[in-house]
């Protein structure tokens, strides 16, 4: 089975290798898509923004996924792999997804690395009074979260509503610019 339409497909690299791949795959006439946020950096005494991959370790790429294509793809150097199971059964990102992430890069909005939360995730609230308490996310509208707090041995719960920005997947380190976990790959890899 192969992908006739071009569409998006999500490249992990070796750490530090995005523009590296991303240039290699322009120079093979591949569209690529390697979006950066702009982060302080201190070398020498001096502090500058500098852009930085959104996404560390990884970028995008949009093509028909043929045979030729995908191998042509994974001679890039500095290229771990191509998200998916196998080449003719990768896992394509939706183009609206994409679009989002360029009208995004295109503003003039301030943008910041998060961590990926979704509902039913366990979380840690990381400041304010609740600092360290950890809970189920079961509700989350923008900026505002449901905690569920549970006594197993009770069999009761109690909900408190938290600042979304507050609070970070457990289990994960905290969010630093430039060092990202990669959760993504290894849920592709299953």
């Amino acid at each position: 089975m192969t992908i006739q339409d071009p569409q998006w497909f999500a490249l992990w690299t070796h750490s530090h290798c995005e523009q590296s791949v991303a240039d290699q795959l322009a120079a093979k006439g591949f569209r690529t898509f390697l979006p950066h946020i702009r982060d302080w950096s201190q070398r020498g005494g001096v502090r500058r923004l500098i852009p930085l991959p959104m996404f560390p370790g990884y970028l995008f790429v949009h093509s028909a996924m043929d045979k030729q294509a995908y191998l042509e793809i994974v001679k890039s150097r500095g290229l771990v792999r191509i998200l998916g199971e196998r080449w003719d059964r990768l896992a394509p990102i939706p183009a609206s997804e994409i679009e989002a992430l360029r009208r995004l890069v295109d503003s003039d909005h301030a943008l910041m690395p998060y961590p990926y939360i979704r509902e039913g995730q366990r979380v840690r609230i990381m400041d304010g009074p609740l600092s360290d308490v950890e809970g189920i996310l079961v509700r989350s509208k923008p900026h505002r979260g449901l905690l569920v707090l549970s006594v197993s041995l009770l069999q009761r719960s109690v909900a408190v509503e938290v600042d979304c920005a507050a609070v970070v997947p457990t289990g994960s380190p905290l969010p630093m610019p430039g060092h990202a976990p990669r959760p993504l790959a290894a849920a592709m890899r299953a």
